[in-house]
């Protein structure tokens, strides 16, 4: 009875058309054009690496696409038991027609030319979109980005604002501040007035929200405009050789400046939170940050207590701290769950995770998933795979174990699946 439940109500789940709320798809090269930009994907490029494939034979310079997926698919049995590994055989199967259980160095040029004939079709990335039943995808867009050249209600702009935080101390980037600007930023005000013209720029061009990642050891407090004007003085003068507290200083600034502008523009922010950069310095590219436990979401109560209005959807990066996501969602009213990132991305830690925050944060309060994709094609089987999960929670814990009636408990899975994004970042 539990097995069939839980299927019908994926089914159900399934037919529904989503829009992925965080994505980091090029919105001019939305979908592959070879199986190597499927298999270049960093979770099989560094799952290679980790299995014994020389980092040097997988970004070997000037490496044709083909071969690049002849060398990684010798190290695909060695993988064929992760998640991954069942993502890349589940959409060769939905869109390439592939009929083997996993792929082979047998079976994978027939795979390769079948793809790449599919992917030259001129409207491949509408029939991904299609067959994916996503109708719209957010990016992840530079503060200079155009933002041109793309439908901007099927492919959404959202302000990516770490380079502003952490990298203002590097010329190149204060460069291209001014030019999106046109402000040539010298202290708090001026810098205040360029973050305004981009958050203008993009809430013109259709931006539902601005998004940062963040290390374990950052703690955003509020600073005073002389305090950041001294700041920005002795960073822009010294760059990276500036002292580290006034370094800190400058990019509490703009955090909290963007959240100011945040509440002006009703946009909410996205907080992703806890990712340690190069841990494995001689990881392959992408394949280098890992996450870091000692993180607390207490960090960051001094920005949820002095934004009340400000929607802020947070995503952990590992499993262990999504307890604390779940009472700071229960606590804080402007506090919402966000996905499952990353290293938290997998049926073991989803199921745990979404569970506990099913039967603990209020229903209006969950953005049950995100793709994270690179290139259109792997959103499919990334939300098939958490809606067979969500299926089974809804089936188990709450038909089952609560008596709640079939269709209570797929409304449910309709809210946190869409209902809720368009309510957080919509309507749609």
């Amino acid at each position: 009875m539990s097995e069939q439940l839980r299927t019908r109500i994926f089914e159900v789940l399934d037919a529904l058309v989503l829009v992925d709320p965080h994505t980091h798809i090029n919105a001019l090269h939305p979908a592959s054009e070879t199986l190597a930009d499927i298999l270049g994907y960093h979770y099989y490029t560094e799952l290679a690496h980790s299995a014994g494939m020389p980092k040097s034979r997988i970004e070997e310079e000037g490496l044709s696409p083909k071969e690049k997926v002849g060398r990684l698919v010798e190290y695909l049995p060695r993988l064929e038991n992760t998640i991954q590994s069942s993502w890349l055989v589940e959409m060769s199967r939905k869109f390439f027609g592939f009929q083997g259980e996993t792929v082979t160095p047998d079976n994978w040029e027939s795979l390769y030319d079948g793809a790449l004939a599919k992917m030259r079709e001129p409207d491949w990335a509408d029939q991904v979109l299609q067959q994916s039943r996503i109708s719209a995808v957010f990016l992840t867009n530079d503060f200079d980005d155009p933002l041109e050249g793309f439908d901007t209600r099927k492919y959404i702009p959202c302000l990516r604002t770490d380079d502003l935080v952490f990298h203002l101390a590097q010329p190149s980037v204060r460069t291209r501040l001014e030019k999106s600007t046109g402000v040539a930023v010298h202290d708090a005000a001026t810098l205040r007035t360029a973050i305004g013209e981009l958050f203008t720029r993009f809430k013109a061009r259709g931006a539902r929200a601005c998004a940062i990642s963040l290390p374990p050891d950052f703690s955003p407090a509020k600073v005073s405009d002389a305090a950041a004007s001294v700041a920005i003085a002795e960073v822009f003068r010294h760059g990276a050789a500036a002292a580290e507290a006034l370094r800190r200083d400058l990019g509490h600034f703009v955090l909290w400046t963007l959240t100011e502008f945040c509440a002006e523009h009703a946009l909410p922010f996205d907080l992703m939170i806890g990712v340690n950069r190069g841990v494995y310095a001689d990881g392959v590219y992408q394949g280098r940050d890992l996450y870091d436990s000692r993180v607390s979401l207490i960090q960051y109560r001094e920005l949820f207590n002095a934004f009340p209005q400000v929607k802020f959807p947070i995503s952990v990066l590992a499993s262990v701290t999504n307890q604390e996501l779940v009472s700071y969602s229960w606590i804080f009213p402007n506090v919402l769950c966000n996905g499952h990132w990353w290293y938290s991305n997998t049926p073991t830690y989803i199921e745990h995770d979404a569970a506990a925050r099913l039967e603990a944060v209020p229903r209006t309060k969950q953005i049950g998933y995100y793709s994270d994709m690179y290139k259109l094609e792997f959103a499919l089987p990334k939300f098939a795979m958490y809606k067979r999960i969500l299926a089974k929670i809804l089936a188990e814990r709450f038909v089952v174990d609560r008596g709640w009636t079939e269709e209570r408990a797929i409304d449910l899975g309709r809210q946190v699946l869409r209902g809720n994004v368009d309510e957080v970042f919509g309507p749609f």
